[in-house]
Parts: structure tokens; sequence; C-alpha cells
């Protein structure tokens, strides 16, 4: 009876265990995306009261959709869309997926609050720093604009695993991943964020929330679109009425479709979309529109699979207009 007893006690404590293993919701992904992710699963995990357990790491979205398409996660946070590569890694491993904008994000320009002779920088001057053929040519302010000082330019900015970077070359010198390599890079902003703080004629960029959280280390640069015009610095505001261009983008969970199967996801998934508008705000992130929260939630109870971008990178996409898009594979 005895040992009965004890077998019976074992396997009840493996089930359990089994059961705890089953209500775990693995997430990774871009730092930019990170903040407002993990403010979603806290509370949602207090909801669950210990029953489910959510992790959320920072490998960039590069790293991110590595283990996504390998199937080592649930769900993929990304800072830009899906690549062809990535999307060919995926069907490969036969990885179907959800894409799903969850809030706007304004990348943010940078310099040290000691800097007093930049407020404004135009596209143009912004290329004429980060394209490729400045590594070692371009390496004075006075090299950019002639009315700024003979002082070192010390650039930090996202590593290459990154989404921000991969937006960042896009926007600015016009093809994804082209960049000079003489950077201090890092998928931490945190990172970026300190050494921007320590050096007077640093410059940097990263997601808007990590700037907002840092304004006493960190000066805003306005960002004009072209030399004569105005420019603008980001904002809540300049973000929901689209006059911050070319730097203001979708950020996105995606969702495997095979993790669906498991209640916990469908749950978090659910309670993100439904709240995101919240935590957006709570985290210095700016939340989509209504109408489009709906769409998305829709997509997402409809199970739309594949991608609204078909691995091609873009600039300035509304997100009504991406969620109306027939998904690619």
């Amino acid at each position: 009876m005895l040992k009965k007893a004890i077998l019976a006690a074992c396997l009840t404590l493996s089930c359990a265990a089994a059961a705890q293993a089953n209500t775990l919701v693995k997430i990774d992904g871009s730092s930019t995306v990170y903040p407002l992710t993990e403010a979603v699963a806290e509370e949602f995990q207090k909801g669950k009261k210990g029953a489910v357990r959510v992790t959320v790491g920072i490998s960039g979205t590069g790293g991110g959709f590595k283990k996504f398409c390998r199937g080592e996660i649930d769900i993929s946070d990304a800072s830009r869309p899906i690549l062809k590569k990535e999307m060919e890694a995926c069907a490969a491993a036969g990885i179907k997926y959800i894409e799903l904008p969850v809030a706007y994000d304004a990348l943010t320009v940078v310099v040290n609050p000691q800097n007093s002779f930049i407020k404004t920088m135009t596209v143009e001057e912004l290329k004429k720093i980060w394209e490729p053929t400045a590594q070692g040519k371009i390496t004075k302010w006075n090299q950019v604009n002639p009315s700024w000082p003979d002082l070192p330019i010390k650039l930090f900015g996202a590593g290459a695993d990154s989404g921000t970077f991969d937006y960042f070359t896009e926007a600015i010198v016009g093809k994804s991943k082209s960049s000079r390599g003489d950077f201090t890079a890092s998928e931490d902003d945190n990172v970026l964020v300190q050494g921007v703080s320590r050096d007077k004629g640093a410059l940097g960029f990263f997601g808007y929330s990590y700037y907002a959280e840092n304004t006493k280390k960190l000066k805003a640069v306005a960002i004009a679109e072209k030399a004569g015009k105005s420019g603008v610095l980001p904002s809540f505001d300049t973000v929901k009425n689209g006059t911050y261009q070319p730097l203001s983008r979708p950020v996105f969970i995606y969702v495997s479709a095979k993790s669906l199967e498991k209640p916990e996801v469908r749950e978090f998934v659910d309670f993100y979309l439904a709240n995101a508008a919240k935590y957006a705000k709570a985290v210095k992130m700016v939340g989509l529109p209504d109408k489009a929260y709906k769409q998305t939630q829709s997509n997402f109870k409809a199970k739309k699979t594949g991608t609204g971008f078909g691995g091609v990178p873009e600039v300035g996409v509304s997100v009504e207009e991406l969620l109306q898009r027939e998904g690619k594979h």
C-alpha cells in the first residue's frame, strides 16, 4: 500500500510538473518592443496568479526571428517587419505566423545635453554621417556642417541584429543595413543611452521610450526631411499626426500559429491586444488608433497568417493599409 501511495504521489507530482512546464509563454526579440511586452506580461501574470509564466528576452529583432523560425519561442517582438530570408527560414521549418502591429515608435536621434550647436538635423546630414562611405572620413562635426565645431563625433547605434538598425538605415541612408561600421553598436539600448550621456560629441539613435526615460541625460534632435524645412521633434502628437517623418514606424509581435494550440498563448495575445493602447502609453510608446486595434484583434481571431510586407522593407506605410493587405508567406 505504501509503495502504491508513493507511486501515485510521484505520478501526481510528475503531472503537475508537466502542466507547469506547458504553462509557459516564451517571447524574445526587439529591445524597442521589450518595454511594452514586458509591461503586458507582468500584468497578465498577476491575473493568472502564478498559473502561467511569461518570459521576455532581448536578442534584437533579427535574433528573435532566428529563434522564432526554429520553433524555440511562441512570440517574436519585432521593430520591423519580417524579411524575406526570415520568411524562407520559417517556411522551411513549417512555422506559420500571424503579424500583429501593437504600437507606433518614434525612432529618436539624440545628442549629449552639453551639445549646444545641434537642435535640428536634416535627413541628408544624418546620411552624410551614417552612410558606408563616411567611415574613417566623416569624423568631426564641422565636416558635416561648416557652422558646427571642430569636435570629434562619437557614434552610438543599434546592433546589426536590431530592427531599429534596419529601419534607421532604410529611412536615412536609403538601404537597409547600409551603414558605416566604426560606431559603438548594441542591441541593449541602455548601453547606447549611457554612451551618449558621457560624451559631449556623441550622437545616437534608438526607440523613443528609452529617450523618454532619460531626458535628463539626453537631448532629442528635431528631424527635417529636407534642407529648408522645419525640424520636427518626436512626440506622441507628431507621431500620431504623421509629421515626424521618416522615423515613425509601427512595431509588431509575431505569433506562431502552432503555439496557438496552447490556451495560455491565445489568452496572452488576447490580453495584449485588448490592453496594448494602455500599456503603450505607460511605457512612453504611441498607441495605434482604436480602429486599428479592432482590426488587429479581428485578424488574430481569424488566424490571418503571413505578412502584409512580403519581406521587403517599407518606410511610411500606414497601419490601416497594412492590416487590410493579403498576408504573404
